[in-house]
């Protein structure tokens, strides 16, 4: 029977178990490195700076807004200027009343330009601030170029207005046509007016009739009937003969037609009475 051993041997303990969820000292220290690693990755400074801005930012619409509210005033004064003909400096200065002692920054300055160009000598106006309580406006006004059917005035852009004062343009062409043919009457009269002038001619006016029909008007008071057909060759034919036939007598013409193929028709003036010549 095979001998027994009893070996004796000293008693080693176990691991001791380990729990649930617990990591080791060596995981911890690579989840910290891990961290140090990802904070090192970010640019501190330049996040510092982002906020900083993204503050001042946000700071900037209401420090704005309390700086324009402590230096807005009042509006004390509308200065006005331009060269002026139909209007008159304190009339425009006083159209300005509704806006005075208005903020100065609030106020709106397209309002005040759109009521200055309501005005009928008012071509454009220019509206700008000064600094702390003024406004001025620039006033551009109409040139006139014509007389409009006796009772407006036609610009030399085209633009018919009426004034109150009219008369203040002085001594201008009169032209006449219906409501919708101004362009045309006025390239028509310009035309002939450049025409004449270099004949020595003055030009006083031109009508067109709503048929059509042309006459002319002298400044020496003739008056040219041209028709509604061939009128620029008509025309011609006038100024031919007029050098020709008429220009020395011009003084005893009442009026001409132009209105024939070949030639003109004179109406002469009345002559005077031998009583009126010796009174």
């Amino acid at each position: 029977m095979p001998d027994r051993l009893l070996l004796r041997s000293r008693l080693v303990p176990s691991e001791p178990p380990r729990r649930r969820g617990a990591t080791s000292s060596v995981d911890e220290q690579g989840v910290l490195d891990v961290i140090r690693q990802l904070l090192g990755a970010v640019p501190w400074l330049h996040v510092g700076l982002g906020t900083l801005v993204l503050m001042l930012a946000a700071l900037v619409p209401w420090g704005a807004s309390q700086v324009l509210a402590a230096m807005d005033k009042q509006i004390m004064r509308v200065e006005v200027t331009g060269q002026l003909v139909g209007e008159s400096t304190n009339a425009l200065e006083r159209h300005a009343a509704p806006w005075l002692g208005r903020s100065f920054f609030t106020t709106d300055l397209a309002e005040i330009k759109r009521a200055y160009e309501q005005r009928p000598w008012v071509d454009s106006a220019a509206v700008k601030r000064v600094w702390p309580d003024r406004v001025m406006v620039e006033i551009r006004e109409h040139k006139p170029l014509a007389y409009w059917n006796d009772r407006e005035l036609i610009s030399r852009t085209g633009d018919v207005f009426l004034p109150a004062n009219r008369e203040v343009a002085g001594r201008l062409p009169s032209l006449k046509g219906p409501e919708g043919r101004v362009r045309e009457v006025i390239d028509m009269a310009r035309t002939m007016a450049n025409a004449l002038d270099a004949r020595g001619l003055g030009f006083a006016g031109i009508a067109l009739e709503e048929r059509g029909a042309w006459t002319l008007t002298l400044a020496n008071g003739i008056e040219v009937a041209l028709g509604r057909d061939q009128v620029e060759q008509r025309f011609e034919r006038f100024l031919a003969v007029y050098n020709l036939q008429i220009a020395n007598r011009a003084d005893q013409v009442e009026a001409i037609d132009a209105r024939y193929t070949n030639g003109v028709a004179v109406r002469w003036k009345p002559l005077k009475n031998e009583s009126d010549n010796n009174s």
